[in-house]
């Protein structure tokens, strides 16, 4: 596969909060499984960081659920993150959108 066909743009937002010890190990965990993704299907993922502090919205949203993951702006996970299942959302959403 070739990769990104169309002018499809698939996101992962990861919110966050400095300090989070839990955003960060689930902060690698989603770069692990994005890097995978893209090696079994050629398909890239933008990855958009978003400090839940910084945006009045997502903190009202947000606030206690941090680290929460967004595939395509739709809620994946909220405090800890399931490799194998965000690696399967992932792989669904990409046949989703190249199909």
């Amino acid at each position: 596969m070739s990769g990104n066909t169309g002018n499809t743009v698939n996101t992962v937002t990861f919110v966050d909060r400095v300090g989070c010890h839990l955003c960060d190990e689930a902060k690698e965990t989603v770069t692990h499984v994005i890097d995978s993704v893209a090696q079994e299907t050629g398909y890239m993922w933008t990855l958009n960081v978003v400090d839940v502090d910084s945006d009045s919205e997502l903190l009202e949203l947000y606030d206690w659920e941090v680290p929460v993951v967004l595939i395509n702006g739709r809620q994946h996970s909220f405090h800890r993150v399931d490799e194998r299942r965000l690696k399967a959302s992932l792989i669904r959403a990409t046949r989703t959108n190249t199909h």
